[in-house]
């Protein structure tokens, strides 16, 4: 009878020893490679975007603009970024022996998808980190700044351009803050009351000096103002609300695109390696 020598008895242990398909060295190095790609691409997209924009009027490009471009930088940043990792992948893994090619084809495909899961991931936990940060800084920067926005502090003044204020026994009290909790209230509300209105033309009226009609009419022109405002705040909150949800839809197309372009450069990285190696 035949016996198995110890080349052979080795020769078939490590031919059943249980191995991953995912070449997981090849795969990290993608995903960094990726993960770097994207972030380069961030900055410069970011540092282009800032550059074409401007406070000045007629200056710079719209904000409509400016998403579109965002989220067409945002598809190309996902692409480049793909095809870099994936071929990256795909020639660095090892060479598998005796292995079918359709079963080649598929590790490929799968190391590549893998490679960009895992560099999305690495993207999205650098920007949550940075996005945290700056909520944490905005968020002192409001407590301590705080008070009445300058748009309404601009109207109580006109509305009591006078500065005529009353004198109590324990200082004095400015009539503008009383309207000013009157007029944030009732704005959000959605509209004043004929009670605080008739209040409010009151306190003109008394402060002032002038008549009622007089106060009622610089009332009225607050009010109408102040609305005004509210409007166009609502107005370009609901221009950036649709434009996030464009530029959040072209992202996740872009991400399932980038997913078919590293699976494919992986595919393409493999076969070259394969053919010369």
């Amino acid at each position: 009878m035949d016996t198995l020598n110890d080349t052979d008895t080795g020769s078939v242990a490590n031919a059943s020893r249980p191995k991953s398909a995912a070449s997981w060295g090849a795969i990290i190095a993608g995903a960094f490679v990726a993960a770097a790609v994207s972030l380069i691409l961030l900055a410069l997209g970011a540092g282009l975007g800032f550059a074409s924009m401007s406070p000045w009027v007629g200056r710079g490009i719209g904000p409509g603009t400016f998403s579109i471009s965002a989220a067409i930088w945002l598809i190309v940043m996902q692409w480049v970024a793909s095809i870099f990792g994936g071929y990256l992948t795909g020639r660095l893994r090892t060479r598998w022996i005796g292995t079918h090619e359709h079963e080649i084809f598929f590790r490929d495909t799968a190391n590549g998808l893998v490679t960009w899961a895992l560099s999305t991931v690495l993207v999205a936990v650098l920007l949550a980190a940075a996005a945290s940060s700056r909520t944490a800084v905005a968020g002192a920067q409001g407590a301590v700044e705080g008070g009445t926005s300058a748009a309404l502090a601009y109207q109580l003044d006109k509305l009591f351009r006078s500065g005529i204020v009353v004198s109590t026994g324990q200082g004095t009290v400015d009539p503008r803050v009383e309207a000013g909790r009157i007029i944030v209230n009732d704005s959000a509300a959605g509209g004043v009351p004929d009670a605080d209105r008739a209040y409010l033309v009151g306190l003109v009226a008394v402060h002032t000096g002038l008549s009622e009609a007089d106060a009622g009419r610089r009332v009225d022109d607050l009010i109408a103002n102040v609305s005004s405002e509210v409007n166009q705040v609502k107005a370009a909150a609901d221009a950036a609300r649709k434009d996030a949800a464009e530029v959040s839809i072209y992202t996740a197309l872009a991400m399932l695109i980038g997913a078919f372009i590293a699976s494919v450069a992986a595919v393409l990285g493999g076969r070259l390696r394969d053919e010369h190696v």
